[in-house]
């Protein structure tokens, strides 16, 4: 009889195991989705800022231009945002830019904010609307209703960057 009981609780043990390995690799999944989705979120809105940049830095002002939902200068300028301006606000002679490097990207609503070091020309903040990704002053510092996971994540970068650190008015 001892063939007999030896077999008692392995089909147990066995479908135990099994059950953690599954729901480890689900809470696996799950955290490296959601750190992908915390580092690749605004990803297409940061390209699009950094494009612009080397747009500038490039001289191509004409084609950084067109990154403002405007054609050409002479074919459909913007009717808010005539060439002329464009050129006040972004020439080599108005800001320098010389190299660029995106720092951070917020969600905000329909866009992102992204804030970029332009080198010699500063510290910039450009809006990028998700849907077409056309570029825009954005229409304020940050987001209005705030969010405490992005402002950590904001600093950790802020930190790799070797910048200071950005309190918010909270």
């Amino acid at each position: 009889m001892a063939g007999y009981l030896d077999q008692y609780g392995v089909g147990d043990e066995r479908r135990e195991k099994i059950t953690k390995r599954i729901v480890l690799l689900v809470v696996i999944v799950l955290a490296a989705g959601g750190l992908f989705y915390l580092f690749f979120h605004n990803y297409p809105e940061e390209r699009q800022a950094r494009r612009f940049f080397e747009l500038l830095a490039a001289r191509n002002y004409q084609a950084a231009y067109t990154l403002w939902g405007c054609t050409a200068p002479t074919a459909r300028p913007c009717r808010d945002y005539p060439f002329p301006e464009f050129m006040k606000d972004w020439s080599a002679e108005a800001s320098p830019v010389d190299d660029s490097d995106v720092l951070d990207g917020e969600s905000c609503g329909s866009g992102v904010i992204v804030d970029v070091n332009a080198g010699k020309a500063g510290e910039k903040k450009l809006w990028v609307e998700r849907d077409s990704h056309v570029l825009a002053f954005p229409p304020f510092e940050q987001c209005p209703q705030g969010n405490r996971l992005h402002e950590l994540w904001r600093n950790i970068r802020f930190r790799l960057h070797g910048r200071a650190i950005v309190h918010s008015g909270s």
